[in-house]
């Protein structure tokens, strides 16, 4: 048994607090860290649509290339919860940045498609497990009040690493033949932030008090209501035990009740979405240009395109406190999967980039809506483990995508392609209303 600070009681100290720069600090640093991994993942896009045609690739070769970045997401998404319940939320998140920045600036060195494939399994590990710890790291900060919105305003940084890539990929990439190369390392830019992300932002005080760190807790706490122009107290101490449940005993704890409903519609939430997503956005540039637009003109297309994210995720961020997780999560499926057929149908550049716009608007507003009620499900000493887990079945999904499209496109083209991802956006609609509204509610501890 260790002495520490009442859990409940930092997390009450926690939801009082109104949004202040401290909140603006942890939001800002780990949104930073979660556009530079949207950056890479969108550069892979761009990046294999040059390769396939500088390499010679079959299409099937191509897509190993998505996939193995995805298959390391998944072992990445899994063991980084864990490791984030276990030794905290910081550490894990600045550990993650390093791996997958440094692997990524390899990567423009590679000289062959196995080379390749390697670095970007190891690039995977670390961005799989950095933004389920990220989403867990900002929830447990944000107020209950506003807790959805901020972690919304989070996952919005993607769609600004995300027009970053589509930026790289419209000016740098068809530039030369190693454009890509060159777009490689200017993805190595997270090897040196992980630096500043481990020594300038705090540990979660909710993990910090689960672990019996009462001092550490209450100190931070107490910065955060510094900055509000709160007076600082020491709350009573009380007898708490730490929590060391094995790695196994954590995934066995997501299944019992009264978790076992909610972690199976997270995980099937989590599936449909990526394989949607992944399938769509990894292969758009590619796909445009198979129907007879040149790479520039597919790349300006897509970054257009890419644009419509913004209002998505601004809009869910209002939606998501107006109208609560599941119906605003839910909206935005049901509107992702009527954009999809469409897409999938659209002839003429216009009809291409407005249903490609929609298609955006609404898939990322959904991204924003999951990632905010994702860490509210579990409690403190499972949050990381759920998220991450969560996260992992859902690379499953991203991995099969990419595989599963080129032999989708050769039996039916574009619309049958995009038709299959709107049934999977039909089920997660489904599974949506499965899920438990937190709006407004404090976060489970213990």
């Amino acid at each position: 048994m260790t002495t520490s600070t009442d859990v409940a009681r930092i997390a009450e100290r926690l939801d009082a607090l109104p949004f202040t720069r401290r909140h603006a600090r942890v939001l800002g640093g780990s949104g930073l860290g979660w556009a530079l991994d949207a950056m890479d993942v969108g550069l892979i896009s761009f990046v294999i649509a040059a390769l396939s045609a500088q390499w010679q690739l079959a299409p099937t070769e191509a897509s190993w290339i998505a996939s193995a970045g995805f298959a390391g997401m998944a072992i990445g998404a899994s063991v980084g919860g864990l490791l984030a319940d276990r030794f905290g939320r910081r550490h894990v998140f600045a550990l993650t940045l390093l791996v997958y920045g440094v692997a990524t600036g390899a990567s423009a060195l590679v000289g062959g498609l196995a080379a390749l494939l390697a670095l970007r399994f190891v690039v995977g590990l670390g961005l799989g497990a950095e933004l389920p710890v990220a989403s867990t790291y900002v929830s447990e900060f944000a107020p209950a009040r506003m807790r959805g919105r901020v972690i919304v305003f989070l996952e919005a940084f993607w769609a600004i690493g995300w027009t970053a890539a589509a930026l790289i990929g419209y000016l740098v990439v068809p530039a030369s033949a190693d454009g890509w190369r060159w777009a490689f390392a200017l993805g190595a830019i997270p090897a040196a932030y992980a630096l500043l992300v481990r020594w300038g932002l705090p540990e979660s005080p909710r993990w910090l008090a689960s672990r019996g760190r009462d001092a550490e807790a209450s100190a931070i706490v107490g910065d955060f209501e510094a900055a509000a122009g709160r007076v600082s107290f020491t709350a009573a101490a009380t007898e708490v035990g730490e929590e060391h449940r094995a790695p196994r005993a954590r995934v066995r704890a997501l299944w019992a009740a009264p978790l076992r409903r909610r972690t199976a519609a997270l995980w099937l939430l989590w599936f449909c979405v990526n394989f949607s997503y992944y399938g769509a956005f990894i292969w758009i540039p590619t796909i445009l240009v198979s129907q007879g637009y040149d790479l520039v003109r597919s790349f300006g297309f897509t970054l257009i395109i890419t644009l419509a994210q913004l209002p998505g995720y601004a809009v869910a961020a209002w939606l998501i406190e107006a109208w609560g997780r599941r119906a605003t999560l839910a909206t935005f499926l049901a509107g992702s999967a009527v954009s999809a057929v469409f897409f999938g149908t659209a002839s003429g550049e216009v009809a291409v980039i407005a249903a490609g716009m929609a298609l955006s608007f609404f898939n990322l507003g959904a991204w924003g809506a999951l990632y905010a009620a994702t860490p509210e499900t579990y409690p403190t000493t499972l949050r990381a483990t759920g998220s991450g887990w969560a996260a992992g079945v859902g690379r499953i999904a991203s991995i099969v995508a990419p595989l599963s499209v080129p032999p989708l496109l050769g039996l039916g083209g574009a619309p049958l392609l995009f038709v299959v991802f709107a049934a999977f956006f039909a089920v997660a609609v489904v599974a949506a209303l499965f899920l438990r509204e937190e709006r407004g509610r404090a976060l489970a501890e213990g």
